[in-house]
């Protein structure tokens, strides 16, 4: 078995979109790294691989240059659901949409009637994991650090509480006053001071799930040793992973968030972009709307 080169071009050009989306798809600045590649939607103008042909639109992991060599095309999802904005596929019908649900779904198991809590809410992974516990007969409360995301998070996505994390003094007096009765779900995007706030609020046998940059846990300060005791004396289960791992699940991910979406059960909002300048130039053009995506070359097996 040799390896071959298939070109799979991803579509730069005035291509429409689906779902009123038009051809505008966004790398969100958080999957941004520093190898210069990103998640975002392309569309394929050659391939030399069974699973894709010309025409098809995919999301899946790329270089930002406008030739990218993917040494592992299963890591490129084709999509089947154009009725939808295109810009999703970045978002809730992405990665970020995976992490929400792997995480909330598949390793917390929630409970109806179970208190939720969801740092740095506003984001495409908070937005959702607070919808996913609303529709599990949840309590849940979310944080943000703008007046504006606090409001979007009750307003639009149905949190039952939110709190800007930058007008608050004392976290954990915050968290006594929104979880009285303590935290069973929290899931972690920050770590930190955050996550020293919750530990001492979660209830027993709580879970929290790690998807985000955690900068806690040196066990040579004191609040290592302080949050270790918490982890231990409340039975608490913390566990982080890598949701490429659960990627096989995303038929069925897909399967249980499409209906939701149609029906309005479930809504999305894109980031808001910061920092556009500074951007690689093969970005601009994805974040003014100006093209569905990049061109991509595939390395597929034979």
């Amino acid at each position: 078995m040799g390896w071959q080169h298939a070109t799979v071009v991803v579509g730069l050009g005035d291509e429409g979109g689906g779902g009123g989306g038009g051809g505008a798809s966004r790398f969100k600045r958080r999957r941004w790294v520093s190898g210069g590649g990103g998640y975002g939607v392309a569309k394929v103008l050659d391939s030399g691989h069974s699973n894709f042909k010309k025409g098809d639109l995919v999301w899946g992991f790329t270089g930002w240059e406008e030739y990218s060599i993917i040494n592992e095309p299963e890591t490129l999802f084709k999509i089947e659901h154009t009725d939808v904005p295109l810009s999703y596929y970045t978002g809730i019908l992405g990665m970020p949409g995976m992490t929400a649900y792997v995480g909330f779904y598949e390793i917390c198991a929630p409970k109806k009637g179970e208190y939720v809590f969801v740092s740095a809410a506003s984001g495409a992974v908070g937005q959702l994991v607070g919808q996913f516990a609303k529709l599990s007969g949840c309590y849940v409360v979310g944080s943000a650090g703008t007046k504006e995301k606090v409001d979007l998070l009750k307003n639009k996505f149905g949190y039952d509480e939110a709190f800007n994390y930058n007008e608050e003094q004392d976290l954990d007096a915050a968290l006594k006053r929104y979880f009285p009765n303590g935290i069973d779900i929290y899931f972690d995007n920050v770590g930190g001071k955050m996550l020293d706030a919750v530990l001492p609020n979660m209830r027993v046998n709580g879970r929290i799930l790690a998807c985000g940059m955690i900068s806690q846990y040196n066990l040579e300060q004191m609040e290592g040793i302080h949050n270790l005791f918490y982890m231990i004396t409340k039975s608490l289960r913390m566990q982080g992973f890598i949701v490429l791992h659960y990627y096989h699940l995303y038929p069925k991910y897909l399967e249980m968030i499409m209906p939701l979406i149609k029906q309005g059960k479930i809504c999305y909002v894109e980031d808001v972009t910061e920092g556009l300048e500074s951007a690689p130039a093969a970005l601009i053009g994805l974040y003014s709307g100006r093209n569905v995506g990049k061109q991509v070359v595939v390395v597929a097996r034979d």
